[in-house]
């Protein structure tokens, strides 16, 4: 068994990559084998904590600074490991498809990037404009808002795929041995269970009541929540007599 797990996947091929190309395999499956996925599952499903007493408590945002480290961290991962294979001779079809898949990858990236830095204002209770008003992009939900969650929303769940498919072709390309093919292959099994359990359990709460509440008096929650599998939660069982 250990011998089969140390072998090459593919017998007719030697497993011989350089230092470059072996740590920019490392990083980019530490970015989006590890980081970016976890960072994904942590801002669906962690809006409300499990002991967070909603809707007296709102506005957790564990979820927020849970995001923005993984996905941070696994975009200098993912710069990092660019850096390396620019540095290094490429040439093959096999390196045809892997970089065609990678250079989708940092483009989509990229774009996510940019449209979370561009997403507006957050305004409401918890964040008022300097005038003193509610007013703010988020909680009025203005076009711009809406626009920037169907694109992050959707455009993050296939970048994840267009990543998995980038990951597979660069492991194939270097002729990984058997052993990094089962491993990541149950890591990505507990994401995706992990995943179907949290979303049959209800957990994909909508970001915006889950920052302000249930209330109708809030123009968000007029609104359908955005995101395939995004419910609101029904509070009658929550809210308690002070």
């Amino acid at each position: 068994m250990v011998e089969w797990l140390c072998a090459p996947i593919d017998a007719t091929r030697a497993h011989e990559v350089g230092v470059l190309v072996s740590w920019h395999g490392r990083l980019m499956v530490l970015a989006w084998g590890v980081l970016l996925p976890l960072g994904v599952l942590i801002a669906r499903f962690l809006k409300i904590t499990p002991r967070q007493d909603w809707p007296r408590q709102l506005d957790n945002q564990t979820w927020w600074y849970g995001h923005q480290i993984l996905q941070y961290g696994g975009g200098i991962a993912m710069l990092a490991a660019l850096w390396l294979i620019l540095r290094t001779p490429d040439d093959g079809v096999v390196a045809e498809t892997h970089r065609a898949l990678g250079w989708t990858v940092i483009g989509l990236a990229s774009l996510q990037y940019l449209a979370g830095w561009f997403r507006g204002t957050k305004g409401g209770p918890t964040d008022p404009a300097p005038d003193g008003s509610l007013a703010g992009d988020h909680y009025d939900m203005t076009l711009r808002r809406r626009v920037f969650e169907y694109f992050h929303k959707s455009a993050g769940y296939a970048l994840l795929l267009v990543a998995l498919a980038s990951v597979v072709s660069g492991m194939w390309r270097a002729n990984a041995p058997h052993w990094m093919w089962v491993g990541l292959g149950v890591w990505w099994s507990v994401l995706v269970g992990a995943f179907v359990i949290l979303q049959r359990r209800g957990l994909a709460i909508d970001t915006y009541q889950a920052i302000w509440g249930p209330e109708p008096l809030h123009p968000g929650n007029t609104m359908k929540p955005i995101g395939l599998g995004v419910r609101r939660r029904d509070d009658s069982a929550e809210r308690r007599t002070p």
